[in-house]
């Protein structure tokens, strides 16, 4: 059963658009989605895809490491001062749903520091189906999953699969190995999220994250209109 989408559409924003001087603040996507999913790896494609026509930073959220921030960092995708770490202390989904102070705070530092922005991403370490973004933190979320992780997730549903503005199925290339079936992912997926997206991606073929970041660009020139 589709579960109804909390809100409006991709176009919804937080009650704090603007910066305190009046400006237009970054939008900001968060990414979501259970441990070894692709998130990061996700997150270090955009910034390849979008550095040189966007001013983007990140937000990564661990537990009690800096190790997504270190990867994004070793991979050179941003200057490292485009680059925060929120050490959650306790599970991700607490810092990026029930108290957002940490990301806020991260959020407007980046602004502050490296600032005028037009995105920033930030992504919630590694946690499970029920992983859902604050609205008073992001404007809209992506979801995370792979097929590795079995076919049956998109049926298994949860907030994460059903309600997010988008859903990624991950490692799609791996699917003859693990013996998951993309078509009834889609069926499956399509029955949980109605006419919500859902993109297939494989970061090792050609086109890579392009749909992703096709479908970001569209929601910053809808911030922006």
């Amino acid at each position: 059963m589709h579960l109804d989408h909390p809100h409006d559409g991709p176009s919804a924003v937080s009650a704090d658009a603007r910066r305190p001087d009046g400006r237009r603040r970054a939008l900001r996507i968060g990414l979501g989605g259970p441990v070894g999913s692709g998130k990061t790896a996700t997150v270090a494609a955009l910034c390849r895809a979008l550095r040189d026509e966007l001013s983007l930073a990140v937000v990564t959220n661990d537990i009690y490491t800096r190790e997504d921030a270190e990867f994004l960092l070793r991979e050179a995708v941003l200057p490292p001062e485009r680059i925060a770490a929120v050490e959650t202390g306790a599970c991700p989904h607490t810092a990026i749903r029930d108290d957002i102070s940490a990301n806020l705070e991260a959020v407007e530092d980046l602004e502050d520091e490296v600032g005028p922005l037009d995105l920033i991403l930030v992504e919630s370490g590694g946690d499970n189906l029920t992983a859902t973004f604050s609205r008073g933190l992001v404007d809209a979320q992506i979801f995370v999953i792979d097929v590795a992780g079995g076919d049956d997730i998109p049926r298994k549903g949860g907030p994460g699969v059903t309600t997010a503005d988008l859903l990624v199925v991950n490692k799609t290339d791996l699917a003859p190995y693990v013996g998951s079936d993309l078509g009834r992912m889609a069926i499956d997926a399509k029955a949980q999220r109605a006419e919500l997206p859902v993109v297939f991606q494989s970061l090792r073929t050609e086109a890579g994250v392009a749909a992703v970041a096709g479908w970001v660009r569209e929601r910053l020139a809808e911030w922006t209109a």
